[in-house]
């Protein structure tokens, strides 16, 4: 993954959609507890003691970070970076020109996934994947499995036979 791209929510969240209507896939959705807790980091940081919180006799000297913590500008990186880690093991590819969206073909069948911070929505030709891919992510991180896809990003989404129908 290039480092200073993140995935951020772009045209591809409607192809997305729309490739999952087309073929009749229902959209499922996790959500990724901590997300950002579970990113390691690449570089030295180290940070100030917090006042009250200090070791006694060692109030001047500095803390080496081990993990990533909210606020550093690299956890988006790191956690992103582990999350691609992750996703490249077990067999998915990511696009290109997207680096929010990744995919798994296996045996004529695929997945789809698409990232955006730490939700994660994904759909595909078999019903198998999906649970495969919810046990694997459900081992390496605290997840949420939400299920079918109902709200996501601030839009009503409907998933029925005829078609997937948005709305604000």
């Amino acid at each position: 993954m290039k480092k200073s791209l993140l995935p951020l929510l772009a045209e591809t969240i409607w192809l997305f959609i729309a490739l999952a209507a087309q073929n009749q896939w229902p959209i499922h959705q996790m959500d990724v507890k901590s997300a950002f807790f579970n990113g390691t980091l690449e570089e030295e940081v180290y940070v100030n003691q917090l006042e009250g919180f200090s070791v006694n006799g060692h109030e001047n000297k500095v803390l080496n970070l081990k993990k990533a913590l909210y606020r550093l500008k690299q956890v988006p990186r790191a956690w992103y970076s582990r999350l691609d880690n992750h996703f490249q093991k077990n067999g998915f590819s990511i696009c290109l020109y997207e680096y929010a969206l990744y995919v798994k073909k296996d045996k004529g069948d695929i997945l789809c996934i698409y990232i955006y911070v730490d939700d994660l929505i994904l759909a595909g030709s078999n019903p198998h994947m999906y649970e495969s891919f919810k046990k694997v992510m459900a081992q390496e991180f605290e997840m949420s499995d939400i299920g079918l896809m109902s709200y996501y990003l601030g839009l009503e989404v409907k998933q029925r036979n005829d078609g997937i129908f948005i709305s604000q």
